[in-house]
């Protein structure tokens, strides 16, 4: 299939929007491991010792993927990573949910407990879900505008003198 012209800048869009979103998220809770490993715990998946584990190693892993979107290098592969991040997001989040649990998703630091109406858990899942359609665009789609690695076929707007 023949790209469309506009194609670059949407990808351009979804590079800066999920790799945002990664670097942001990572950022807020790279600074306080335990309150990291803490939101992790609280979905009670993992094994005892591990959730402080992911929460040490999960925010520079999402701080990593979001700079490679950001400046557009490795865009295929950091795009898989992130999408496989939102499958286990969604995953987690929906099991939390369908178990009863009463817990904030951590996804922006915080994380842990709260009040049962507090929870909101569809509001994460759909903007998950999102960011997963963005992550499989940039799969099919990783040529855009104003990449470090781009296509040579694709224009960035910039010439040289």
């Amino acid at each position: 299939m023949k790209q469309q012209p506009w194609f670059p800048w949407v990808s351009l869009l979804a590079r800066l929007v999920l790799g945002g979103v990664m670097l942001v998220a990572g950022a807020l809770k790279v600074t306080d491991p335990e309150v990291a490993a803490q939101a992790v715990r609280a979905y009670e998946l993992l094994p005892s010792g591990f959730d402080s584990i992911v929460g040490l190693v999960l925010p520079f892993l999402e701080i990593a993927i979001g700079l490679l979107l950001i400046v557009g290098y490795g865009v295929r592969p950091a795009a898989a990573v992130a999408g496989v991040f939102m499958v286990v997001f969604i995953a987690a989040v929906s099991s939390a949910w369908a178990r009863g649990l009463a817990i904030d998703c951590g996804c922006f630091g915080g994380g842990g407990q709260v009040a049962p109406g507090q929870t909101k858990y569809l509001q994460e899942i759909l903007r998950d879900v999102g960011l997963l359609v963005l992550a499989g665009w940039l799969w099919f789609s990783p040529r855009s505008k104003f990449a470090l690695e781009s296509d040579p076929h694709v224009s960035t707007g910039v010439t040289a003198s």
